[in-house]
This record gives structure tokens, sequence and C-alpha cells, in this order.
């Protein structure tokens, strides 16, 4: 929805808003309790009045968009309600009031709205925060968390964020792509649909790779679909993201500690426990930190089968992730034995990868064929060609 983002206007919706509070607590209207019916008609009302009272030349439509944004910032998220809206809006991303960039269909564009000031901002990211009891202050200047409706936020101020508060929220879709969606969107070959479908099947261990934003998320939903629902999964995530359509499954989610400082449940003791609750399958959500340890174990020891998701840009990116993350977690058994442990319990990886034109893909599948000298021998088992042609030109640049 179109906005005005000059600074006149924006000194009058600041304006506008003050009075509006002012007329709510004079009429005694409770904003939590009131219908929204009734507040956008005090809203529109109000406004009107207060054009005209200040003699503010205003065209209706710009007077219109005035009470709509008004009304946003009393009962919604101000300059954000309307990409919340937006069902083209995958991420919003707020660097300072006049900055704000979103992403739709995987491009990132500059939104044509904007905050007053960085007072603005932090209210706003004060009333994100609010139901979920989080803090965000100077000795606490982060947090990052889940909204009601899946979305996860991130939420970062002074004296960390050096250029004033600054809040990204990547948007949950409750829209659950099949694999025929894929195959329409481009997203993966008919016959990359068949061979994950196989690999899913024949209980090998997954893991899906790719950068920021290729949809990691999205193709482990799929791969999914494909456990015989006669499995028991337990899924460990950071913020609840999975959504998996299966008779048979316990999502456990990890919890940061508390204002105190204690309370903290770490995705490695939940892969812990998810051991000893008789899973077919476990599936982590994404591999960040120590839970991997147990992750390639539980792969080594019965639990066929399992998945997650690693932040690399290659396949083999990704096993010298697994191979620092393993290091910086205690895991210190030499490189040896490492090879050996990650190239025995890993025996599929799917890489994604998104194009310069923002499509999203399933650029390459991989088997682990490790032999004694080599544990991390890999197979192609597809591969794009798109990626192949990416390549092409590159080369000749």
């Amino acid at each position: 929805m179109a906005t005005r983002i000059d600074e006149e206007y924006q000194q009058l919706k600041k304006q506008v808003h003050s009075h509006l509070i002012e007329r709510l607590e004079e009429e005694g209207i409770e904003v939590e309790l009131a219908e929204k019916a009734q507040l956008e008609h005090f809203v529109q009302a109000n406004v009107g009045q207060y054009v005209a009272s200040q003699r503010i030349p205003l065209a209706t439509a710009d007077q219109s968009m005035l009470a709509r944004e008004t009304l946003d910032e009393i009962v919604g998220f101000g300059p954000l309600e309307p990409l919340l809206d937006d069902p083209q809006v995958n991420d919003i991303l707020v660097n300072g009031p006049n900055s704000i960039f979103v992403e739709v269909a995987g491009v990132l564009q500059k939104a044509q709205t904007r905050f007053i000031d960085d007072d603005h901002v932090m209210r706003i990211i004060r009333r994100v925060l609010a139901p979920l009891g989080r803090r965000l202050d100077e000795s606490s200047p982060m947090v990052d968390a889940r909204l009601p409706d899946g979305s996860r936020v991130n939420a970062i101020i002074p004296p960390i964020a050096l250029d004033g508060p600054s809040i990204s929220i990547r948007k949950f879709t409750q829209k659950h792509l099949t694999a025929s969606d894929l195959v329409n969107l481009g997203s993966m070959t008919r016959e990359c649909l068949e061979l994950l479908t196989g690999i899913v099947q024949n209980r090998r261990n997954l893991l899906v790779s790719g950068g920021t934003g290729t949809g990691k998320t999205t193709i482990l939903n799929l791969l999914s679909q494909f456990i015989p629902k006669d499995e028991r999964i337990v899924t460990i995530e950071d913020s609840a993201e999975l959504q998996l359509n299966h008779p048979h499954i316990v999502r456990l989610e990890t919890r940061p500690a508390n204002a105190e400082g204690t309370g903290k449940v770490a995705a490695r003791d939940l892969v812990v426990n998810a051991l000893r609750m008789r899973p077919d399958r476990v599936i982590v959500g994404e591999v960040r930190s120590g839970e991997i340890i147990e992750l390639l174990q539980a792969m080594n020891t019965g639990h066929e089968g399992s998945m997650s998701t690693i932040h690399a840009n290659s396949s083999k990116d990704a096993l010298i992730r697994i191979e620092t993350l393993l290091a910086v977690n205690g895991y210190d058994a030499g490189e040896r034995a490492i090879g050996r442990l990650i190239g025995s319990s890993l025996d599929v990886i799917v890489q994604l990868a998104r194009l310069p034109n923002g499509r999203r893909l399933v650029s390459e599948v991989v088997a682990m064929t490790p032999t004694r000298d080599d544990p991390y021998q890999m197979e192609t088992l597809y591969r794009a060609k798109e990626l192949d042609a990416q390549e092409m030109a590159g080369a000749q640049l």
C-alpha cells in the first residue's frame, strides 16, 4: 500500500498520533479492550477533526492514509503492519528509520515506507516483543524470538547497534508447499524429486546445506513428507518452523536463559534427551553448535534416516563446517577419527542455491562414499543444469 515518506508528512503523523493518544485517554477508551471497528471509527473521526481544526491542506486520499497508518500505530506494528500483511513479502529488515528493506521472491528491495525516528523504531520493537515476555535494554541489547504466528524476529539496539535500533523479521508462512509446487516453481526437477523420495524412504542420513535464504527449512519440510507414517519422529529447533504433516511426532524447542541467566535449554541437551524417547528418526532444524556431536553419533547408532540442515555454500564447505563445529565444541578425537565419524554418519548431502534472479533450487545431491584414505569422497547423484549454465557464464566474463 502506498504511503508518503516525506518529512512533513512524518511529522504530521507524529502530531496526530500524540493527539489521538490524548483523546483516547480523555474518552476513557482502553485500546486492549476496545473492538477494532470502534477504534477505526474513532480514529477516522478524530483525524478528520484534527486536520480541519489545524487547517492542514491534505488531500482526501492522504487523510484516509493518515487515519489508516495512525490506527496501525495504535493497535498494530506501525509501518511494519502492511508489510506483515503482504503475502509477497518474506523478510522485513529495518536498518534505521528511513532504511527498510523487504525480500520479495528472493530479491531484496527498499520498501516505500519509513519510521519517523529512532524512538519510533524502538517503540514498535517493544510492542512486537511485549507479548513474548522478552527483555531488551542496554544490559541485554539483543533478542531472538518467535512471534505467535511462527515468524522469527531478531532485534538489536544501542550500544551494540551503532546506528540505532534494528529489527529483522522472517515471516512464517502457513502455506505448505508440496512436491508438485516445488517442481512447478523450478526448485527441483521431477528426476531430483524421485531421487530424494527414495533417499528418505531408504532411511539414508541426510544433511540439507545452503546459504542464507536458500530454502533449507522448506526442503526439510518436503523431505519429511516421505517418511513412513508408522515411524516416530522427534524434532529439535531453536525456533519452531518445521511443519511436518506426520501422525507420530514430538516437537522440542530450545529455550534461552532468563533475565537471571538461568533456565537455558540448548539444542545439544534436547538431542541427548530425544535419544531417550525411542525415536526412529531425529530431525534437527539446523546444526550450529555442540548438538552436531550427538546428532552424528545418533546417525551412527540406529537412528538411520535422521536429518538436519547446515549453513554452507557447497557440500565440501558443509563438511568443513561440521569439522569446525566439532572442534570448537570439544570433540578432540584427532583429524582421522573426526573424518571417519563424519564420513560414516552422513549418507547424503542436498545442496541448495539461490540464483541471481532470486529463484531457489536444489543445485546438487551427493552421496558420501568414504574410503580408508578419503573419508569425504563423494559421488554426484544429481546436478542442476542451471548450475552448469551459471558457471559457464561466469567463465566467459
